[in-house]
């Protein structure tokens, strides 16, 4: 399907591309992979002709029909629907024609094709997609300019899908799509019965939707077969092999050089001297994989954690119009540690109980209590506009720590994760990665005890997102996570809540569940199966004053065994950490002869550690289980 020869492309002077091939079989779902500012998209331009390659060349099968998602997203009058029908060119030529044609055999040519190409069935196609984006059947009748730019792009996805092209190139499509339409689109892709090649940093996508990976590193195309998981592994190995044969051709490097330097005055040695000489100055350097380094996410732990809970609200409403609250009656509990993610489709309200959260909305209705001396760090992309163009990352520090030295200031910078020669450029002139780094570490500045992150993983490649996971694994405070990384949220929450239905509530399943339940057709965020909303039988109800006095008693209940977890954790995290004592001291290859007897002793005792390990860690999960199934009881 893409035959890729010799190809090289530069944009602005930078060499992006270098002389790469690569051949992609028709049918394949190709996921391409690279960090940040590799060439991704710049390859894509180069396969739709909108950059000339400075060598080689890019060709596929006559006939070809390329798709790609419109740069600008549609802003016109015309129905949702009217503009994805009008994105398969093929058909709407041939119903034109079919009302003028007056020659019998082409208006029987036209219908053939028109069967063919299943045009019956083209508005029900389209509705079903528009539908997967996240459009009910009354969106899908309103105009375009009715709606944001964020869900315009949505519509310029679906007509691209909708035209059904032979090659398919998706540029990071879930960065305006919320989980809903994310899961949906994963399924799509991977039914889809022609060439797809998508640019992602969703693992998940990578891992569900393809069954291949294209690697753009050091300038060059690698073709891999299999999903991100696969790949990874792949080039692990890859990259152990490499290293053991640069460190082989090193020690006969060595050797070489040792033997001539000994013998080249020696007449006698003088020609195997020569001969190594010359072997020395044919042996080629191997190329290694370069490993950038990432730099860690840091949240500082709070000085002081309060008690739980950290916010409780009783029947609040909350909206943007006096009268017209999005979402009503909430009756929320957050604690100290609770790991909640938000889930519901895009407009069903989730930002907004993000913002009520952090105080930047205020209730209309009800009551919001939230613990003395709590501190709230909110971060959400479209913050990333609030920063000051001009300014510099030191200099949007040093706004906030006005007292501290210099030394203080950049030291805060950098554990951010931007780069000394980055430190002191214009906020404006900083990539989509770094605007986040900051934005993020201006918002954790003073060490908050509830994080709320919406959003978060836009503009961040895999690597980065990783980090972040790790990061919030690490971080000791309560967390509220807006994501469609499903990855991230499995990676690093406990619990799941919907926002749906005007209203907040719990979603007893896993995402595996919810998957399913999504690509069953249900996006109301509503009850639904695994959700603990009312059921059909009505239920006593029970006063707020009982309600919290049982849930005082409960956990005055269940004291002991919250004890026992946390000492279960800091044992498990001790363990840990003398395994990779263990790990670094066998890492030494020299003390496999130097001190057998000592290895064999490390070997054994880091066996019994993970042993240990295993057992705590199945003994924390049991327990754990035992504990939120007592507090849901």
């Amino acid at each position: 399907m893409l035959q890729i020869t010799d190809l090289s492309a530069r944009v602005a002077g930078r060499l992006l591309i270098d002389h790469a091939s690569l051949t992609v079989p028709a049918g394949t779902k190709a996921g391409l992979v690279g960090r940040n500012g590799a060439g991704k998209s710049t390859l894509f331009r180069v396969i739709t002709g909108d950059l000339a390659a400075e060598t080689g060349s890019v060709s596929f099968p006559k006939n070809t029909r390329l798709g790609q998602v419109a740069q600008e997203a549609p802003g016109t009058e015309e129905a949702l629907i009217e503009i994805v029908l009008k994105a398969d060119t093929e058909r709407l030529a041939l119903l034109q024609e079919a009302e003028t044609a007056t020659d019998p055999t082409r208006i029987s040519d036209i219908h053939i094709r028109l069967a063919d190409i299943d045009a019956h069935s083209a508005e029900a196609r389209a509705s079903a997609i528009l539908s997967g984006l996240g459009f009910d059947m009354a969106a899908q009748a309103r105009p375009a300019s009715s709606f944001s730019g964020g869900w315009r792009m949505r519509v310029a996805l679906a007509a691209v899908l909708f035209s059904r092209p032979d090659l398919l190139l998706l540029d990071e499509p879930t960065n305006y799509l919320d989980l809903e339409g994310t899961l949906w689109l994963e399924n799509f892709v991977q039914r889809y019965p022609y060439t797809v090649l998508v640019i992602s940093h969703d693992r998940d996508v990578l891992n569900n939707a393809v069954n291949a990976i294209v690697h753009l590193d050091q300038q060059k195309l690698v073709f891999y077969r299999g999903d991100y998981d696969q790949f990874a592994r792949q080039r692990a190995e890859k990259l152990e092999l490499l290293q053991k044969s640069i460190a082989k051709q090193e020690a006969a490097k060595k050797h070489m050089e040792a033997f001539v330097e000994r013998f080249r005055a020696k007449a006698s040695k003088a020609r195997q001297a020569q001969s190594r000489l010359k072997a020395l100055e044919k042996m080629s350097p191997i190329q290694g994989i370069v490993e950038e380094h990432v730099t860690p996410f840091v949240f500082d732990a709070p000085e002081k954690q309060p008690a739980s809970p950290i916010i409780a609200m009783e029947k609040v409403s909350v909206g943007y119009q006096p009268g017209r609250p999005i979402l009503k009656n909430l009756d929320i509990r957050i604690d100290t540690d609770d790991r909640i993610a938000l889930l519901g489709q895009n407009g069903n309200g989730k930002s907004t109980f993000a913002k009520l959260l952090a105080d930047r909305l205020k209730a209309e209705a009800g009551s919001i209590t939230r613990a003395p001396g709590l501190k709230i760090a909110f971060f959400a992309q479209h913050q990333i506009d609030d920063l000051r163009p001009a300014e510099s990352a030191v200099q949007h520090v040093r706004r906030m720590m006005p007292e501290a030295p210099e030394a203080k200031v950049r030291a805060k910078v950098a554990q951010m994760g931007l780069p000394t020669v980055k430190m002191d450029t214009a906020a404006e002139k900083l990539s989509g990665g770094e605007k986040a780094r900051l934005l993020m570490g201006l918002a954790t500045l003073d060490a908050p005890n509830l994080l709320i992150l919406d959003e978060p993983t836009n503009h961040l490649d895999i690597e980065a997102r990783e980090s972040l996971v790790r990061a919030l694994n690490d971080y000791p405070g309560a967390v509220i996570l807006i994501s469609h990384d499903r990855h991230m949220v499995e990676a690093t929450m406990d619990r799941l809540w919907i926002v749906g239905d005007g209203t907040v509530s719990r979603f007893d399943g896993d995402l595996d569940d919810y998957k399913k339940l999504i690509l069953s057709g249900n996006r109301s965020g509503g009850a639904a199966p695994g959700s603990t909303e009312a059921a059909d039988e009505p239920q006593p109800q029970v006063s707020k004053v009982d309600q919290r006095r049982i849930a005082a008693e409960k956990r005055e209940a269940l004291k002991p065994l919250k004890k026992k977890i946390s000492q279960l954790e800091i044992q498990i995290s001790r363990l840990q950490k003398t395994i990779g004592d263990f790990d670094e001291k066998l890492a030494d290859p020299a003390l496999y002869t130097r001190e057998p007897a000592k290895a064999a002793d490390l070997n054994k005792q880091r066996a019994d550690a993970a042993k240990t390990l295993a057992a705590c860690e199945e003994e924390w999960l049991a327990l754990t289980e035992e504990h939120d199934a007592a507090m849901a009881d």
